[in-house]
Order: structure tokens, then sequence, then C-alpha cells
């Protein structure tokens, strides 16, 4: 990257284009690229051409393939979606050329967490509150608020809280087929997730997503930390409520024996995400956290990376760094069922991005693709998941999801995320109960604006105040510290009982 004082940067030797540091007025003169003319007014974060591009040849940045010129191109031009549009084009899979086992640590990193009967950590001692259908939601919610009162909580300061998980799906759906095999699947993951000392599960009874079926399939065990609850047969919302929050009553004392412990960061599984990206995403926050992913799998934990629509055209990135063929295959398998998807639904998977990341600089999704990659750091790829599925290996693992972060994050969750690193360029307001989320500003203009949302500021990278390794350091030790029980900002701002949005597949009916 050029020096912070330059007007835009090449960020790859083969690159075409330049990326503008801050708004460049029409007229301007780029004295690190031959004293080039800028020919129109270019956004900050937007593109800016070096050379002439005829029609329908490839664009470049991050030295990869982000478009093609849908008409001429001259040198110093703006370039974005008026002249940029995707294109197919061969990718070199390499299966397994790349893979980079994790060196050993020169330290033992560890945090604070509550070490469950089993052996699993927790970054959060909730107890949950689970809806089967979304009938039951508002009975879940009813109890919740009874326990968010005033002092509600006061003879048990070693619980978090009491948090709803409630959906809009559960039922109208086919009773076996996989939409109800996977929302299962979901809230199962939900249900025995680490950060639950004890969850109410309620259901109201007549459900395509049948209670007694969900716990069959899930391998889930009623006792007294795990209590079902139908709402037809107890006899409606207000018997219901009063029921659950007996039950929540007693299972308090037994949460409330959980303390904190030393632990390894092995036992972090750090859930990846990004949203309302911008052009800076691949330039600062993403890369940072990848060194943050690096970090953690040297120590032996675990990062998900998901949203499969948003590594297209990237995709051969992670090929190269599978460690084995048959993972390196299971990637390109979900990029065809999504072209798949795409084309049965005449959709198009380039829909995403959208209009804020267009507007923040960013045009097709080849471009967002190779940018929300660079999150996964550059270790080896150990394993490819269904979503919501049990996590079975440590290290760098990707599991699929649409490109909707809620989405994605309600199945990072259920597959055993504890804590979640949510990069952002426009500016998300996001958290996910029961995982505390951190999140991590591409900019610091947004940053300053929204520093009540914000946890990092990784602009101070694009600024020349810090570089991708001392920030990743930092995004990494901040997990620690959340993850030992240190309030993130959405945290402090009661972020969370809303962000749960399962992945529904099959007809509604």
């Amino acid at each position: 990257m050029s020096n912070n004082t330059s007007l835009a940067f090449k960020l790859h030797p083969m690159d075409n284009v330049a990326i503008a540091r801050n708004s460049i007025a029409s007229g301007s003169r780029l004295e690190e690229f031959a004293n080039l003319t800028v020919r129109a007014d270019v956004p900050a974060a937007h593109k800016v051409a070096l050379v002439d591009v005829a029609a329908g040849e490839p664009v470049r940045r991050y030295g990869q393939i982000i478009g093609f010129a849908t008409h001429p191109i001259a040198a110093g031009e703006h370039v974005h979606v008026h002249n940029l549009a995707m294109g197919s084009f061969e990718r070199d899979y390499a299966f397994g050329e790349g893979a980079k086992l994790p060196a050993k640590p020169t330290r033992l990193a560890t945090f604070q967490g509550f070490v469950r009967p089993d052996g699993r950590v927790a970054t959060r001692n909730y107890i949950g509150v689970v809806s089967t259908v979304n009938c039951s939601a508002t009975v879940t919610k009813m109890v919740v608020e009874h326990f968010s009162r005033p002092d509600a909580l006061k003879d048990y300061p070693f619980v978090d809280g009491v948090v709803p998980i409630t959906h809009s799906f559960g039922c109208c759906i086919e009773h076996n087929g996989n939409g109800v095999q996977q929302l299962r699947r979901t809230l199962g993951g939900f249900v025995k997730h680490a950060n639950f000392a004890g969850v109410v599960v309620i259901g109201l009874g007549c459900e395509a997503n049948q209670m007694g079926a969900m716990f069959m399939a899930e391998g889930i065990e009623p006792g007294r930390l795990i209590a079902p609850l139908v709402i037809q047969d107890i006899g409606g919302t207000r018997k219901t409520a009063d029921a659950a929050i007996a039950a929540v009553e007693k299972m308090l004392p037994v949460a409330n024996e959980y303390r904190r412990e030393t632990v390894s960061a092995s036992h972090l599984t750090v859930a990846l995400q990004c949203g309302g990206s911008d052009g800076y995403s691949g330039i600062t926050a993403n890369p940072a956290l990848g060194v943050a992913v690096d970090l953690l799998v040297e120590q032996g934990g675990t990062a998900i990376l998901s949203e499969t629509p948003e590594i297209y055209g990237a995709e051969h990135l992670l090929t190269r760094r599978a460690v084995s063929r048959e993972v390196g295959q299971g990637i390109v398998d979900l990029i065809k069922w999504w072209e798949d998807y795409a084309d049965r639904e005449k959709g198009s998977i380039d829909n995403n991005p959208t209009p804020g990341n267009k507007a923040g600089g960013l045009t097709t999704i080849l471009e967002k693709s190779l940018g929300a990659v660079a999150k996964s750091g550059t270790s080896a790829l150990m394993g490819v998941y269904r979503y919501a599925e049990p996590i079975k290996v440590r290290g760098l693992v990707f599991m699929d999801a649409p490109g909707y972060d809620p989405m994605g994050a309600t199945g990072q969750i259920a597959s055993g995320a504890n804590l979640v690193a949510f990069t952002t360029g426009r500016g998300s307001c996001f958290g996910a109960k029961p995982a505390p989320s951190i999140k991590l500003a591409t900019n610091s203009k947004m940053y300053k604006r929204m520093q009540d949302d914000m946890d990092v500021n990784c602009g101070d990278v694009m600024d020349g105040d810090s570089t991708l390794e001392q920030k990743g350091l930092e995004i990494f030790e901040m997990m620690l510290r959340v993850a030992s029980g240190e309030m993130s900002k959405s945290e402090q701002l009661g972020v969370g009982n809303e962000e749960t949005v399962p992945w529904m597949i099959g007809a509604q009916m």
C-alpha cells in the first residue's frame, strides 16, 4: 500500500485499478501513478483505472478478476457498476497446493471461561428459552421479559441473563423434509449450546416441528436443565408462561454455581461475519481479522467462515488451502449448488453486493468475495460443513449458508461458535446472543460516527497508524477479553435478542 498521504493506492502488481484513499476530484493528478489525471470524481474507497481497459477485458483487484469492462475504460476513469460487470472465467482450484498447517505458538493464550460437565467451555453463562415454532415466540418473550426486570436476577450474580431464541418458522413445511431437518438441527444446536447452562423449550403442540421429533433427531434428553413445555397441553399462553418462569427459577441456582476459570484459547470457536461492507473491508478489517484467525488457529482454536455466495469468485483461494482434495471439492460442490439454486429461482448470485455495498465502493460479488475471504487468514482449511452442523475439527472450517448476516451467524452459533467477530464498513448494528459479538470498523470516519456500536477501529491501518499484524493482535486479544466476560458494545446496548434467523429451505405450504 502507498504511504498514507497518497490519493490512491494499488493492492497488487497485477491490478489495473487503484483504490481512492478519500474522495478524489476530477482533474486531480496521481503522482504515484506517473502523474495520471483523474477524469471524473471518484468517491472514497471506489476505483480508478490505471490503464486503458478494452471492452470485455478483465478488471483486476487483489491480483484477481473482479469483473469485466462493459465498454472501453480510459486510464483515469472512475471504475464502478456503470462500466464493470460480472462475467464467467475459469478458476484454477489447485487443491491443497497452498495448505499451511499452523505453527506452534510462542506463548499459550488463555481466557476465563465456564467449563461445562461434558468439558465444553462457555464464554457466557445464560439460561435459554427456545421456541420450536413462531406460534410460541410470544410466550418465549414473555418469559424473558419477566427476568429482564430490575433486580430479577440479583440473587444470581454469576448468571449473565435469560435469552430468547425465537424465529418465524416451524410449520407448514414437509414433516420429514430437508427444511424441518435443518430447522431441528439449528434449534438443537442452540438447546445444546455451551453458553446455555439450562434451556426451556416451548412449543405450541400442533406444529410440523414437533418437539418430541426434534428432541429425538438431535439427541436431546429432558431433565432438570432442559424443560420441554407445550402450550396446548398446559392450557394456553399465560399458564405456559408461568410454567416456563417456574422452570427457569429452578435452573437459576444450578446455573449460578458455575465460575469462570482459566482455560486454553483452543476452546474458542469464532464465527467470522461481515456485513455492510465497503471498499475498505478487504484492505483493513477483513485481513486484520484474518491475522487474528491465524493466531487463534495456532492456539488450537476454531474459526468458522461462512456465507457461500460471498466466497463466489474467490473459492479457488480456499481450495488451494484445503487440507485434502475431499475438503476442497466440498467447497466446489457448494458453489455449484448455489449456481444451480440461483438458476432455479431465476435469481443471480451477483444480486449481492447490496446498494449500500455499492455506494461504499464495491461492484460485483467477485470483488466482495475476494475481500470477504480475507477474514479467514492463511491457515489450512480443515473441513466443510452443512448449515448448523456441529463442528468436529479444530482450525479453520467453512459452513454453508446464505449471504444474509443474521442467517449465517445463526447457523454458525448453532454449530458451536461461542464468539462472533463481525467486520463492517457501512456500520452494521449487530449482536447475536448467546454468543458475544465483536464489531470491527473498516474505516475511521464510520468508527468515530458509530463508536457506541464499534469495538475496534481497523481504519487506522488505512490512516498509517497501525499495521495489519498489530491490528490482528489487538483483535485476538479483544477476543480473549470478551470471551472472559468483558462486554462488547452490542452487549452493552442489549442487542442480540432478535437476531436469530434460521435458514429455511424447501417449500412453505
